[in-house]
């Protein structure tokens, strides 16, 4: 089990994650992706999936034409914990 993080903790891990932002309404933070085309966003779709099997924390996909959005929140916690953002900034690296 991880913890759930503090709204100071979301805070100063998002400053570090440009296509981020926190979800208003809910625990979650959420991104969307542009790719060139339906294609390329498939592709990055697969390479994220890749990402989340091997940590063992998937985000919610959706896929439209070219642009991706991911939104993450360790469900069973309740929040956002320490997974979401070590998930999220591999994303970013992609």
């Amino acid at each position: 089990m991880t913890r759930l993080l503090t709204d100071e903790e979301v805070h100063r891990q998002l400053a570090d994650l440009a296509d981020w932002s926190r979800v208003e309404g809910e625990p979650a933070i959420r991104a969307t992706i542009e790719r060139d085309d339906f294609v390329a966003a498939l592709e990055f779709v697969n390479q994220v999936g890749d990402l989340a099997e091997a940590a063992g924390h998937h985000p919610d996909i959706d896929i439209r034409w070219n642009k991706v959005t991911l939104t993450l929140s360790t469900h069973s916690e309740g929040g956002l914990t320490q997974l979401d953002f070590e998930l999220a900034h591999q994303i970013a690296a992609l």
